[in-house]
């Protein structure tokens, strides 16, 4: 009775089996190996189904042997080509991974020469539209002044100037922060240590940046740009955020890999909880996407009172 039962309960197990293998043949776009499988998932339910016959009728015992025995052998066989087949059906998954990874990148490298793009046409026209009209005003103004023989007219004048100048100037910073033509002209090592020299001149916090690299080290516009925003937006969240004293970069270039570390003193943070949370700006997140479009690796550490620690590499 025992033996009847188990009988029972594996061929309707062979029977699911078998059900869910040929349910799963159109998500496998019929591919051979997983065809073979269910076959075989099939012939295994007819096999079980042969004992089953025996075991209740002794009489067809003699002539069903042949075939039970048969019916080991073709399933064994469908089993075998089957998971030989099969390498082809993961090779097929892990090539489509491949190219969704491949796709991925392309979409934010387009989306990163678009920003990029729109960057610099704005800076060009904050430089070339406002640019001059602040200096025409400004040319105006000194004249004014020159004229000027009223003393409270001629102070009103002087502040007048003193805020178109600093419009001026802020016209510049603006429009050399959307798009440094050091990092167009010069690369990344002198584009980053522009950057820190310019940081380093509020005296809020001390900037040790070192690199052998010179002006004549210059590697794909892509991978200068991301390594320069993501540098500098790592400077910024610092100085925003983690109330250090000290920032320690390094720029290097290690045989086919560029290299970039990043330390701070700070107050630190929890890395895992961080790694979830949507936080403004380019963010964390941000810019490990970004390093990943251009083939790159961006890893961080952090702990409460232990800094925050960084490092990019992309191969050049």
């Amino acid at each position: 009775m025992i033996r009847l039962v188990a009988l029972i309960i594996s061929i309707t197990l062979q029977v699911v089996a078998a059900v869910l293998a040929i349910r799963l043949m159109r998500v496998t776009k019929y591919r051979a190996s997983w065809i073979l499988i269910s076959i075989g998932f099939i012939l295994m339910a007819v096999k079980m189904s042969i004992k089953l016959i025996q075991f209740i009728n002794d009489d067809f015992s003699f002539y069903l042997r042949p075939a039970d025995d048969w019916l080991g052998v073709v399933i064994a066989f469908l089993f075998t080509a089957g998971v030989f087949l099969i390498g082809e059906l993961f090779y097929t998954l892990s090539r489509a991974e491949r190219e969704r990874r491949r796709s991925e990148r392309r979409l934010m490298r387009a989306i990163i020469q678009t920003e990029e793009r729109e960057r610099r046409r704005f800076a060009k026209d904050l430089h070339d539209g406002l640019g001059p009209l602040l200096s025409t005003a400004r040319m105006s103004m000194s004249a004014l002044l020159q004229n000027e023989r009223d003393d409270h007219s001629r102070q009103v004048m002087e502040n007048a100037n003193n805020v178109i100048n600093e419009a001026v100037e802020s016209i510049k910073e603006i429009s050399n922060n959307l798009s440094p033509h050091v990092l167009t002209n010069f690369g990344l090592a002198s584009a980053i240590r522009n950057f820190v020299f310019k940081v380093g001149q509020s005296k809020t916090v001390s900037i040790n940046f070192s690199t052998v690299l010179t002006d004549s080290d210059r590697f794909d516009s892509n991978i200068e740009t991301v390594m320069y925003r993501a540098t500098c937006e790592l400077i910024n969240n610092t100085l925003k955020h983690a109330e250090a004293t000290t920032i320690d970069i390094s720029l290097e270039k290690v045989q086919r890999t560029l290299v970039i570390k990043y330390d701070d003193n700070g107050k630190g943070f929890d890395s895992e909880t961080a790694a979830n949370a949507q936080t403004n700006g380019m963010g964390l997140s941000n810019i490990a996407s970004r390093m990943n479009s251009i083939n790159g690796v961006f890893v961080y550490n952090s702990a409460p009172n232990d800094g925050f620690h960084a490092i990019m590499k992309v191969k050049i």
